[in-house]
């Protein structure tokens, strides 16, 4: 063979084998927004990611009604957030009478019994608080959450609580899977955390709880049991719902639990594969005295969108902002007595001390630490109140006004 047919046959071969190994392709546009809008958004506006074109609010409902599970995502401390699940829970139950049921992150399955006897009407909101443990279990004003309850218990709407016991996640927190005690494993459902993605955004919410005191594996382990546990709790409800007329179902909970489909979503998937439809919120006008509670978190860029439908809000206040009475309390021995009195507090500003036994509050007669709690919840700023204690032995009558309280907690951005 002579050199010039050897250099042919080369060039042939690595021609070939080139053909064989295609260049990698160069990525076109921005996964999350591949459709980039037509212009910037305003407050209502409603976007569908995945095309780039704004809707109309009842567009989206029309849309996203098709699918059999609506997940929306919230920020918990925005009223408008809650106000876009409302919305969506009316459009389903006018849509589908009978047949949709409501999934929230906010409680357990251990709180099913009670979210039954609220449906049904046989608990007033007090007894339902009192009962439910909520200031315990989710411990948020109940102000973000009354709206969607009532109506759901005015039409007959099942609640599904949805979320693992603190004791299981307290547990989980603390130990490996493996070496969980066999009564704690007996609870676990099937967990997968191998998504690369949503590992990935688990580590860069913790990077951002610059105070947390978890280590970043028992964090880990808590958000995969958290986004399990509600998966199958969700699929749990919808497989016993087939037939000809299948049930739909409303899920709300947070954001990271929804946003781009591998928290809750693709979970409940891959135990019943259904169609779905993400919703969210994005605040774009944040007021000044909110953004002390935005995380700084540099969330890495994932390669899809994060909901169906984005709808554009203001970061909001409740009307009425949480107060707070600035006590401690026990109640172990019959009587609802101050523990502690905190300084430049509401309770210290009416001359409340420690010792103090509370007897009514506001003409209500306060038999145990959740009476007291319960009525407190019921004011704002500037409400003024009348309290009857006993001091010593001593009856005594103050009055105390309360104040705002100072805003707290702190939140990844949208």
């Amino acid at each position: 063979m002579t050199t010039s047919l050897r250099t042919a046959l080369g060039i042939l071969t690595l021609v070939a084998m080139t053909a064989c190994t295609p260049a990698k392709p160069h990525r076109l546009g921005d996964p999350q927004s591949p459709y980039p809008p037509s212009r910037e958004p305003v407050l209502g506006d409603v976007l569908h990611l995945p095309t780039g074109f704004y809707v109309s609010e009842a567009q989206m409902l029309a849309a996203a009604g098709d699918a059999r599970v609506v997940y929306v995502g919230e920020t918990h401390d925005n009223p408008a957030s809650h106000r876009l699940e409302l919305t969506v829970l009316k459009a389903l139950y006018a849509r589908y009478p009978g047949r949709v049921a409501l999934g929230m992150e906010m409680f357990t399955t251990g709180q099913q019994e009670v979210l039954n006897r609220w449906v049904t009407g046989e608990l007033s909101e007090k007894e339902f608080l009192k009962t439910s443990r909520w200031f315990d279990v989710w411990n948020m004003d109940f102000a973000y959450y009354r709206d969607l309850l009532v109506f759901a218990r005015d039409n007959g709407i099942p609640v599904m609580g949805l979320n693992a016991s603190k004791e299981l996640v307290r547990s989980v927190g603390q130990t490996d899977f493996a070496d969980l005690p066999d009564a704690d494993k007996k609870l676990l459902p099937e967990i997968d955390m191998s998504d690369p993605y949503h590992t990935a955004m688990v580590k860069a919410i913790f990077g951002g709880h610059t105070k947390g005191n978890n280590m970043l594996d028992g964090f880990l382990r808590v958000q995969n049991l958290w986004d399990e546990t509600m998966a199958e709790n969700v699929a749990r409800f919808l497989k016993s719902k087939q037939g000809d007329e299948p049930w739909h179902m409303v899920v709300v909970a947070g954001g990271n639990h929804i946003r781009f489909g591998f928290g809750i979503p693709r979970r409940v998937f891959r135990r019943i594969p259904t169609s779905y439809a993400l919703i969210g919120s994005r605040e774009i006008n944040i007021p000044e005295s909110k953004k002390d509670r935005l995380m700084d978190v540099e969330m890495p860029e994932f390669p899809m969108v994060p909901y169906d439908y984005l709808v554009f809000t203001e970061y909001e206040d409740l009307p009425h902002k949480e107060v707070r009475l600035g006590v401690m309390l026990d109640d172990s021995k019959g009587q609802v007595v101050l523990e502690m009195v905190a300084p430049g507090s509401t309770a210290a500003d009416a001359g409340l001390k420690k010792g103090d036994v509370i007897l009514t509050f506001g003409g209500v007669a306060i038999k145990e630490n959740f009476d007291l709690v319960y009525e407190v919840k019921q004011r704002k700023a500037g409400d003024t109140v009348k309290l009857d204690i006993e001091r010593d032995q001593t009856p005594m009558s103050l009055t105390v006004t309360f104040k705002e309280s100072a805003a707290n907690g702190h939140h990844p951005p949208k």
